[in-house]
C-alpha cells in the first residue's frame, strides 16, 4: 500500500467518523445541544470537502492507485450511513420523539449504498465495470445527499431559512434519486451480462 496525500486524507476522513459520533455523546454540561449540531455539522462538511481534495489532488500531483480508489469511495459510504444512523437516532426537537431522518430512507440510501458496491465488484469480476460506472443520476443523488445531511444535522435556521424543512424535502429528493439511480445500474448490469452471454 503506497502512502501519499490523497491516501493520508482519506484515511483522515475514515478517522472523523468515531469523532462525529463522539459529538453526540459528549455530557449536556460539557456541550449543549445547539453546540453538538453545529460541531458534527462542520465535521461532516470538513469531511465532504477532503473527499472533494484527495480526488483532486490524485489527479494534480499524479498519485492514484487502485488502493485509494477502493479506499476513497468506502470512507465516503461508511460517513454517510454514520450520519444517517445519527440522524434518527437524533430528535427534530428535545421531546418530539421524531426523528431527523425517517428509518426507511436511511435503509433506502444505505441499503443502495451496499447494494452497487457489491454490484460493482461482481461486474468487475465479469469485466463489465463500464456498465455500471457512476451516471449522471447517481451524481444528482450524491449532490441532494451531501447537501441534505449536513443541514439536519444542523437543525437550526441559517440565513433565515429553515434547515431541517429543506433538509428534509432534500433528504427524500435523495432517496427518490436513489432507488432510481439502483434500478438504472441494475437494468445497466443486466444488458452487459446478458451481451456477454450471447456473446459466448
Amino acid at each position: 500500500m503506497r502512502i501519499n496525500i490523497p491516501n493520508i486524507l482519506t484515511w483522515g476522513r475514515i478517522a472523523l467518523i468515531p469523532v462525529f459520533i463522539g459529538v453526540f455523546y459528549l455530557p449536556d454540561g460539557w456541550v449543549g445541544v445547539t453546540q453538538k449540531n453545529v460541531l458534527a455539522t462542520v465535521i461532516f462538511v470538513v469531511a465532504a470537502l477532503t473527499d472533494w481534495l484527495d480526488g483532486y489532488l490524485a489527479r494534480v500531483l499524479k498519485q492514484t492507485s487502485a488502493f485509494g480508489a477502493f479506499l476513497d469511495p468506502v470512507a465516503d459510504k461508511l460517513m454517510v450511513a454514520a450520519s444517517l444512523i445519527m440522524l434518527v437516532q437524533l430528535e427534530t426537537e428535545t421531546g418530539s420523539g421524531k426523528p431527523r431522518v425517517d428509518m426507511i430512507v436511511s435503509i433506502i440510501i444505505i441499503g443502495r449504498e451496499i447494494t452497487i458496491s457489491a454490484l460493482r465488484e461482481w461486474m468487475a469480476r465479469e469485466g463489465q465495470s463500464a456498465n455500471v460506472a457512476v451516471a449522471y443520476v447517481g451524481k444528482l443523488k450524491t449532490a441532494a445527499q451531501m447537501t441534505a445531511i449536513p443541514m439536519l444535522l444542523l437543525n437550526a435556521p441559517l440565513l433565515g431559512m429553515n434547515m431541517h424543512i429543506v433538509g428534509s424535502i432534500l433528504i427524500y429528493i435523495a432517496a427518490a434519486l436513489t432507488l432510481w439511480s439502483m434500478g438504472y445500474y441494475l437494468h445497466r448490469a443486466m444488458v452487459g451480462l446478458s451481451k456477454k452471454i450471447d456473446s459466448t
